[in-house]
């Protein structure tokens, strides 16, 4: 399948360089608004395909935009999203049904959807589909890891967008994303920002119902429950003072993926928040995450630089 010219909208370059497609409709579920990607892709010859970054942003699965990398990212003259290009990958950063639009699975199905849509139309994009790092933050990282871990069970695609095989999931970058739904309460800190148990939460909305009343829709919604032997490498990043997703989550997941034999690295970074608020040098963990996903991809395999 080769992605329709007409169908997608005016190439773009950014100031450093990118070719954007902003706004790709990968999906349209009924009832529901399209879901857009926007695709970042090195000004390079088609004919070398390049390794593919999939962002999935932040926001509690209540806000957050496809165009934005994360506060702490916010004033950088070269963005991330180009600097990920800069060193050789396209990326397609995703949108995805919120909570108040839809509770989960949705959002699993749509990140389903856009994977199964790049891997459609990979060779006319210049993309390779079988060399793809997941890369999430927050709410974003726990779909990343929630799309890594179920791939390959058809009972988690959903019926959103187009039907066809996935992509090559080759590695996870969850920055302080939750594990567990039902442990987020207990690994707190003493000045959490709100109870993950609440009717009200960012976790009870996801699901559709309190946490401690649903546990099986909250096991399901778990990253950890979905660990096996299976799992592609993983890098687990967490600030040590996050006050909206405990440490511990990070820590669980870890363990989880350890016990079944994956290859999973844990960063605990001394005193940052959540979304790295109060990191002095937010590029350290950046360039932490760039390197794992060059490393999983084989640097001998990266296109060079444009």
């Amino acid at each position: 399948m080769t992605a329709d010219a007409a169908a997608l909208p005016a190439e773009q370059t950014t100031a450093a360089g990118a070719r954007l497609l902003r706004g790709v409709a990968y999906a349209s579920p009924l009832g529901f608004r399209p879901l857009l990607l926007d695709l970042y892709r090195p000004a390079r010859d088609p004919e070398q395909p390049a390794p593919l970054i999939v962002f999935l942003h932040g926001g509690g699965w209540r806000t957050g935009r496809r165009d934005q990398f994360g506060s702490a990212f916010a004033g950088w003259q070269v963005g991330p999203f180009d600097r990920l290009v800069r060193a050789g990958f396209a990326v397609a950063s995703l949108d995805y049904r919120l909570s108040g639009e839809a509770v989960f699975p949705a959002q699993l199905h749509d990140g389903k959807a856009a994977l199964r849509w790049l891997r459609a139309h990979a060779d006319a994009l210049g993309l390779d589909a079988g060399r793809v790092v997941l890369w999430g933050e927050s709410a974003g990282g726990h779909l990343a890891a929630l799309l890594a871990l179920t791939d390959g069970r058809p009972e988690w695609e959903g019926d959103v967008g187009e039907p066809g095989p996935g992509v090559r999931v080759t590695g996870v970058v969850d920055w302080f994303g939750p594990a567990d739904l039902r442990t987020m309460q207990s690994q707190s800190r003493p000045d959490a920002v709100c109870s993950a148990d609440a009717v009200d939460s960012r976790e009870s909305l996801l699901i559709g119902a309190p946490v401690p009343a649903a546990p099986e829709r909250a096991a399901a919604a778990s990253p950890v429950s979905h660990v096996s032997a299976a799992a592609p490498p993983f890098l687990l990043a967490h600030g040590t003072a996050d006050r909206f997703v405990p440490t511990g989550q990070s820590e669980q997941l870890a363990a989880a993926l350890r016990a079944h034999g994956c290859r999973v690295s844990l960063h605990l970074v001394e005193g940052a928040d959540h979304f790295w608020a109060g990191l002095p040098d937010p590029e350290t963990v950046f360039d932490e995450a760039l390197e794992f996903a060059v490393q999983v991809c084989d640097p001998r395999g990266l296109p060079a630089p444009s």
